[in-house]
């Protein structure tokens, strides 16, 4: 597979695996790439009946893309070009057509949190975190169709909460409103979980669960058609507290926005 992907088929069940662990997981564009071949047609990639989607060690899910391909987004042509790309990757994870399941540990930030909110299932160890700290930290936004799916997975109140104060959600909380359908103890009890779930689900009616799941995303998607949100990337994404935002986190300092 990519650099920084793993992916393997044991038993009828997949599990794909960002391996960076010294960048806490952060996604390139090749790991990207490589997660949505294998959702698009898992039938060429092992013809796994589930797929569990995870980070290596216990300290990251994945904590967003990876800075260094921000670099290049300049106008409002780069801007809408990296969030349709990832777009394609996150509809890819969505509509795959078998069931996926989240095994979340660590920092699930960014791109992280946006691939775990649209696999079909989340389960999560004690360590989970799970937001967007882009109002702290680069201070870019979320693609319509993100805002739409966070929506429907947590409420408007909360979304707000959580990009406002650039807190993390923790897993108690997350397992209070419904985010994760369970918390585990520790990165190994969450790991045989997510395989015991699996079995479970494998072991079930497949077109029962891709109908579900297709409603389920056909629901989300209409929640968000017609609404546009390019005016609202590029206001971010072309600004100069973008830039600043980079500079800011590549040298290790709090920002200082201006909100232009």
């Amino acid at each position: 597979m990519e650099s920084g992907l793993r992916y393997e088929v044991s038993e009828g069940i997949g599990t794909i695996t960002f391996d960076r662990p010294q960048a806490r997981n952060a996604l390139t564009y090749a790991m990207y790439d490589g997660l949505a071949a294998i959702c698009r047609e898992p039938r060429a990639h092992g013809d796994p009946r589930v797929i569990i989607v995870t980070g290596a060690g216990d300290k990251a899910f994945a904590a967003g893309t990876d800075i260094a391909q921000f670099h290049d987004i300049r106008s409002e042509a780069d801007a809408l070009a990296y969030e349709a790309r990832i777009e394609a990757v996150i509809q890819a994870v969505e509509s795959c057509p078998v069931p996926t399941i989240a095994a979340l540990a660590g920092a699930v930030t960014g791109g992280g949190a946006v691939i775990a909110s649209v696999c079909d299932l989340r389960i999560a160890a004690a360590t989970a975190r799970f937001g967007f700290p882009i109002a702290r930290t680069l201070g870019n936004c979320l693609s319509m169709a993100n805002y739409a799916r966070l929506f429907a997975l947590i409420g408007p109140a909360l979304v707000k909460d959580i990009v406002f104060t650039a807190r993390l959600i923790e897993a108690p909380e997350a397992l209070r409103i419904g985010l994760y359908g369970e918390v585990l103890p520790d990165h190994a009890a969450l790991m045989g979980r997510a395989r015991e779930l699996a079995v479970t689900i494998a072991g079930h009616a497949p077109l029962t669960l891709r109908a579900t799941k297709e409603a389920m995303r056909r629901l989300t998607a209409a929640s968000a058609a017609g609404q546009g949100g390019a005016d609202l990337v590029t206001l971010c994404y072309t600004s100069a507290d973008f830039r600043e935002g980079l500079a800011a986190f590549l040298g290790k300092r709090p920002a200082v926005w201006h909100g232009r």
